[in-house]
């Protein structure tokens, strides 16, 4: 399985590619036009700030493209690559997202941030945030939530072809890559019936 991983100077893109390598996923890092069509599945990583985000992706050219592609192919975002999937953002000042997922992007509530470090999914698994706004999507939308200190975090957004993971698969271990291999296996059923 072929992945895509954007280049577009706002993600931890070596670290992704090792993760993806390690399940099995033929990965090639890129902004080509070309080489994102040909791929089975697209990966948006990112760390950092949304506007800064948005500018770069704008900057390569391929939000039409990207906007495009999560109609016809399985769509992960990585982080603050999850955010960008949304349709805005407050941060530092309103900025539109990808708007592939409805709902915003928002500061969190909690006295200390940003929520750094291990916090538990799924089956109580640990994976590891660091951020300081979360999705604000309906309910129909998330998988999975983490809390932190009394505040609800979607962790895992799907909608469509496109999911999100809010913290990083690539640094939560062996659960973090059990999570990407599900994702793999989801994106080869798609391949192979079509659904």
């Amino acid at each position: 399985m072929k992945v895509a991983v954007i280049d577009y100077g706002m993600g931890n893109v070596f670290n992704v590619e090792r993760a993806l390598q390690a399940i099995g996923c033929q990965v090639v890092i890129t902004k080509d036009p070309a080489a994102i069509e040909s791929a089975d599945a697209i990966l948006l990583p990112g760390v950092g700030a949304f506007p800064q985000a948005m500018q770069s992706l704008e900057v390569t050219g391929l939000i039409p493209l990207l906007k495009r592609m999560a109609k016809e192919k399985p769509f992960l975002g990585i982080c603050l690559g999850m955010q960008l999937l949304f349709e805005s953002s407050t941060e530092g000042m309103p900025t539109e997202g990808l708007g592939l997922i409805k709902g915003t992007v928002e500061r969190m509530h909690a006295k200390r941030l940003p929520h750094v470090g291990w916090n538990s999914i799924l089956r109580d698994e640990d994976v590891y945030f660091v951020h300081s706004y979360k999705a604000v999507t309906s309910d129909a939308l998330i998988v999975a939530s983490a809390e932190y200190m009394g505040e609800q975090v979607p962790a895992i957004v799907q909608s469509g072809h496109v999911t999100g993971m809010q913290f990083h698969p690539e640094k939560s271990g062996k659960f973090g890559l059990s999570l990407l291999q599900e994702w793999k296996e989801a994106v080869e059923r798609e391949i192979t019936t079509g659904h």
